[in-house]
Formats: structure tokens, C-alpha cells, sequence
């Protein structure tokens, strides 16, 4: 599958946010392991978790795949992506 490197930044930035919700809900619940914590509460907290890793994933499987596409390393791919998806200072 074709990708644009919009598209490879795009998808950075929703496995970014998905790793910041994964983040924020581990500060409101507390660690998984380390008190009780409701069902609905560990439902959300894995439903999130699964999200990210999957994000996570996609953007290394595209990343892998534009590199072997362009002819280009895929350190280099992945540093120009994760610049380009950084939140801008306003």
C-alpha cells in the first residue's frame, strides 16, 4: 500500500493522542496493577491501551513500507515523521 508522508504524519499524530489518553487515564486511575479500580474503569484503561498499540503499530508497519518504497532508511523516515507530527509551539 501506497502512502504519502502526510499520511505517515497523520498517523503519528493519532498514536500520539492515543498514547496522551493512555497516559491521562493512568494519572485518574493510578497504575492497573497497583490499586482497585472498577470494571467500566479497566474497560476503558485496555479499550485505550489497544487503541494506542494498534496506532502504534500502523505507523511502523507504514513507515516500513515508505521506506522500502522510497529507497530511503527508515531511521531517517521516522525522525522527519516524528519532527513533523511534534506538537508546534504557538
Amino acid at each position: 500500500m501506497a502512502h504519502t508522508f502526510e499520511e505517515l504524519v497523520a498517523k503519528q499524530r493519532a498514536a500520539d493522542a492515543a498514547q496522551r489518553m493512555v497516559e491521562e487515564l493512568r494519572e485518574a486511575y493510578g497504575p492497573p496493577a497497583g490499586q482497585q479500580i472498577t470494571g467500566v474503569q479497566s474497560g476503558t484503561y485496555e479499550t485505550a491501551l489497544r487503541a494506542w498499540r494498534d496506532l502504534a503499530r500502523e505507523v511502523q508497519t507504514a513507515v516500513s513500507e515508505y521506506a522500502k518504497e522510497t529507497g530511503r532508511p527508515r531511521a531517517d523516515i521516522e525522525a522527519e515523521v516524528a519532527r513533523a507530527a511534534a506538537p508546534q509551539d504557538s
